[in-house]
Parts: structure tokens; sequence; C-alpha cells
């Protein structure tokens, strides 16, 4: 856990680590690396994957892992500069067309759940429940510049001001999250703490007593005691739900639940060495994605997946557009377009 933090420290300053070793110094053939980049999210499902592949190969292959964003990550890959994609939301529509112009194909493979969990500093125990509409109140963007005391969200609330934190605009969990409770993917006020590191966000709730923060589900329960979940309530049944490996599975804690991704190059499956990591990578990404944090997919959605890279299904079920609250099993059984 330990070395996948600093890991990640270092490749968002931009260092650009490959399970340890500098990508720039790489002595390998250019064959025998895989370059991977993207999502923050992502990354320490797709940095568990390659430790244990390059094990098996013995040295053979070397996998490098950035973290660029998952925005950051698409514009490498659109321009051909990396094999896969780490992706916490679906490819956008400029995205699909940055990639068609540069006529480059891909193949999009949904890999597992996360929740996004709206956070606050240990020592607030008023607010244990709140709705979309409070939370698009304070984040979307005509509340740029306003300040808010929590009081104004409930008037139970004590009048301490609201101090917000969340990821940067080049992250798919902004993304995911203005889409889910503003309405439109990237509409959001701008002044606030961002950072592409969860750890800065982390560290931000646990030191400002009237803190509102989102980030992964993962990083709450990897900083249990720094950090405190609030319950949303689910716009469908009205019920306050906590955000959980069960409760995400279930389908219960909604808007806030989404699959993430990995998208293969086509080109890249040229190379041996990528389809065979591609093959490693979905046959244990369910553990790997349960040992750092994630909820795997249920088995059959495994069984489809694989199904979809074996027919090397090109393109994405999504049109270019981010859809809340969907199913993976859903997604897996529409057709896939360019």
């Amino acid at each position: 856990m330990v070395k996948r933090l600093i890991s990640k420290k270092l490749l968002a300053l931009g260092l650009g680590v490959g399970l340890g070793i500098l990508g720039n110094v790489l002595p390998a053939k250019a064959s025998s690396i895989i370059k991977v980049d993207g999502s923050s999210t992502v990354y320490p499902i797709t940095e568990g994957i390659a430790e244990e592949f390059q094990k098996m190969k013995k040295g053979a292959v070397k996998v490098t892992v950035g973290i660029s964003g998952t925005g950051g990550g698409f514009k490498k890959f659109c321009r051909g500069e990396t094999d896969i994609q780490n992706a916490s939301r679906p490819i956008l529509k400029r995205e699909m067309e940055e990639c068609r112009k540069a006529g480059i194909q891909y193949i999009e493979l949904p890999i597992a759940y996360d929740g996004l969990a709206v956070v606050v500093n240990p020592k607030n125990n008023w607010a244990t429940c709140m709705t979309v509409e409070q939370l698009k109140e304070v984040w979307k963007p005509e509340s740029q510049g306003k300040k808010f005391n929590w009081s104004d969200l409930d008037p139970k609330w004590p009048k301490v001001e609201v101090k917000l934190c969340g990821p940067g605009t080049d992250s798919g969990t902004f993304d995911y999250f203005t889409e889910a409770v503003v309405g439109k993917a990237k509409s959001s006020r701008g002044d606030y703490l961002a950072s592409e590191d969860d750890n800065v966000l982390v560290h931000f709730a646990n030191k400002e007593r009237g803190a509102l923060c989102y980030f992964g589900l993962a990083y709450v329960e990897e900083n249990k005691g720094k950090v405190k979940a609030v319950a949303i309530k689910n716009p469908q049944t009205g019920k306050c739900v906590m955000p959980s490996t069960e409760s995400v599975m279930k389908g219960e804690y909604q808007p806030l639940s989404r699959p993430l991704f990995i998208y293969v190059s086509v080109k890249s499956l040229e190379r041996p060495e990528v389809r065979e990591f591609v093959d490693f990578y979905i046959k244990n990404v369910g553990k790997i994605a349960r040992q750092v944090g994630y909820i795997p997919l249920p088995a059959k959605a495994y069984d489809l997946v694989k199904q979809r890279f074996d027919k090397r299904v090109v393109g994405t079920v999504f049109g270019g557009e981010l859809q809340v609250g969907l199913t993976v099993e859903e997604l897996l059984k529409r057709e896939a377009r360019q």
C-alpha cells in the first residue's frame, strides 16, 4: 500500500514511473514495453495487474503506468502514444473525433465498479446525509465566488463555512460527479482546492472542519479515521445510502456509482505481448480490484468482457455521452460504435 501511494505521488508529479522504474531510462527494446496512462482512479488496479504480469514474464516485458487523468490520458492515447488507456468515465465525443482523425481504433472494456464518496471532516457530526440538490447548490458554476455556511444547506446545521475540495478538470471523477450532481459533465465552479492526487484531498478534508470534498470510495476505505463519508439520498427511493462495496454492487448507491474502464488500441494488439497482457488483465482484474479496494464486476459480466475482447468489438457503447446509473451488463449488450 505504501509503495502504491509513493508511486502515485511520483506519477502525479509527472515523473512517469513504470512500476518503480523510470520510464525514460528503461533499457528494454521498444517492442517489449507496454505503455498505459490515464485515470488516477484506475491506476492502482492496472499497477497491481502489471506487477503480477511482469513477475510472470520474468522481466521480459515492461509495463509503464502513468497518471495524466482520464482526459489527459485520452489525449496521449488518441495520438497513438500509449497502448492502453485507464478511464474512470467513457470516451467523449471530442476524444472519439481525435482518435478517428489519427486513425486510432479501440476496444472499450469495463473492468470494475467504483463509488464516488462525498466526504467531510471527522469532527463534522451534523451532515450525516445529503441530497443531490444540496450538492448541486454548492458545486454548480453559478455558485462561483459564493461562500456557503453549512446552515445555508440545512438550517439545523451550524454556521460553519463550507470548504470545498475535489479532483481537477482532467479527472474522469470530476466529469462523472458533475454529470451526476450538476446535470452536465464539466459544469462546476472552479474556486475550490483541486488536485489529481486523492491523498492531497484526504489531507485537506482531515484538516478543515468545514470540508466538503469528493473522490473515489477506495480512498475513503484506505483513510478510515482521517475522513468521514456522508450518506447520499437516492433520488429514486428517497433512502439515505452510505457508499460501500455492498451498496454499489446492489445498485442502491445512486447516482454516484460508476463502472471503470480500460481502452485498448487495436493497432497495439498486433504485438503479442499486448494481447497477452490484456488477456491476463481480464482474467485477474476481479481479484486485483478487490485487493486494492475496488468492486469487481459480477462473474457473468467478465465473461461478456472477455467475449468483447476476443471478438475485437471496436468502439464505445456510450456514443460519446456520459450516462449515469446503468449496469455493466446493460452496457455490454449494446452495440458499440466508433
